[in-house]
């Protein structure tokens, strides 16, 4: 018996899958900057925004299958598979983010999220077992296996966040639009066989309104979670000084650069031009105002709250939710997560080395190896060495290279020289 469909569920189960692959894609590009118990519920967040709206489309994607019969649904296959669903969507997830992505680990996960897709769906096609009789198109099936590896690689590569991706909007409607075609191409090869049943006389929820409470309870799902672990940068600013609090700061602090030391409280709209904004908004950015670097970071010191120009700042080491300046003399406490502070700083001239570490590689002094840990020496009154990711030590030599006009390992024996007169 062929199947037919329900134009606007199936809509909806697109639209599902969209949504939710924004929320899950807008957490999963956090995990990699964070630590501690917030980077525990990001992973969360996004395993359970992804697997909601894996599952969801599926679920609402067959209820808008449209039959002369009767149907009726098993709870443990349909409860199962969300949690096979949940379980390997969170495992891809968390091994993509644990370390350097390599085509290898990005394969790997994709297998592993892709197939987990497919026993979702066939364990929720399961669900049907007692109302009709299935046969499955090989090819079909074959079919849907490939779309699922693939969507869930494209989805696993965007979740990194590192660099040269599309906007998220886009890159969620790439990814609903994959797990929805998966759905429906395996559908495409399903032919049902009605068994003869009479009916039980129980009350029946129609169809229709099943769809619309899982879609509503979807949606609250992946709203809290987006409300909830998506951070607001206005949070992150540093407290007004004012008066005679801001003249003893100043005296307190005399390397730190002369500015005026209060925060504009008013129609600046959270991207005064001192301080930049975070890169975190609602919708990727979009309609935002155009990003502008910070010129001075806030720092803590002696009860007070004061700012450093960003032409001080040798390097950023992060600490849990907050993070370290280190202005060449030694280092000052900064509110601001290590993400935020990289928001704020020219990219041009600071860069992310490492997951807790950004340099000014302005200030680069020299290249050292210790075992096989790749170190940069930066240039200051005290000895100073910061750690560089394997996967971004070439591009590291590169910017200094392009700096100095000259191969990387010469610029590099050059700033030490440098550095040593």
């Amino acid at each position: 018996m062929p199947v037919t469909y329900e134009t606007w569920l199936v809509l909806l189960s697109i639209v599902m899958a969209i949504q939710g692959a924004y929320v899950g894609l807008s957490l999963a590009v956090q995990i990699a900057d964070a630590t501690g118990a917030r980077r525990r519920l990001l992973l969360a967040g996004a395993t359970v925004s992804f697997a909601v709206a894996i599952w969801t489309m599926h679920f609402v994607g067959m209820l808008a299958v449209r039959l002369p019969f009767q149907v009726d649904y098993l709870v443990l296959p349909t409860l199962l598979s969300f949690l096979v669903c949940a379980i390997v969507v969170g495992a891809a997830v968390y091994a993509t983010c644990s370390g350097p992505l390599t085509l290898l680990r990005l394969t790997l996960s994709a297998c592993l999220m892709g197939g987990g897709i497919f026993a979702m769906h066939y364990l929720g096609m399961n669900a049907l077992d007692a109302s009709a009789l299935m046969v499955h198109d090989p090819i079909y099936v074959a079919a849907s296996m490939a779309i699922a590896i693939a969507a869930s690689g494209l989805a696993l590569w965007l979740a990194t966040g590192r660099g040269g991706r599309p906007p998220l909007v886009l890159s969620s409607v790439a990814f609903g639009v994959a797990v929805s075609g998966m759905h429906y191409t395996a559908m495409r090869g399903v032919t049902l066989y009605p068994f003869v049943t009479t009916s039980s006389g129980a009350p029946v929820l129609s169809t229709d309104l099943l769809a619309i409470v899982v879609a509503v309870v979807g949606f609250c799902i992946s709203g809290m979670f987006l409300l909830l672990l998506l951070p607001d940068s206005s949070r992150a600013l540093p407290q007004v000084v004012t008066g005679a609090n801001s003249e003893a700061a100043m005296r307190a602090v005399p390397e730190v650069a002369d500015m005026p030391p209060a925060i504009p409280a008013a129609g600046d709209g959270g991207t005064n031009i001192e301080f930049g904004r975070g890169t975190f908004s609602p919708l990727g950015g979009a309609g935002a105002p155009p990003r502008r670097f910070a010129r001075h970071l806030p720092i803590e010191r002696d009860g007070g709250t004061h700012f450093l120009a960003v032409e001080q700042v040798v390097a950023v080491h992060a600490n849990a939710h907050y993070s370290y300046v280190f202005d060449g003399n030694e280092k000052l406490f900064c509110p601001l997560a290590i993400g935020d502070v990289e928001s704020r700083l020219d990219n041009s001239r600071f860069v992310r080395v490492h997951r807790s570490h950004i340099v000014n590689i302005d200030r680069v002094a020299g290249y050292k190896r210790s075992g096989d840990n790749e170190m940069v020496e930066m240039a200051g009154v005290h000895h100073y060495l910061v750690p560089v990711s394997r996967s971004r030590i070439g591009s590291l030599k590169s910017r200094i290279a392009s700096l100095n006009g000259a191969d990387p390992t010469f610029a590099l024996r050059r700033r030490q020289h440098l550095a040593a007169q």
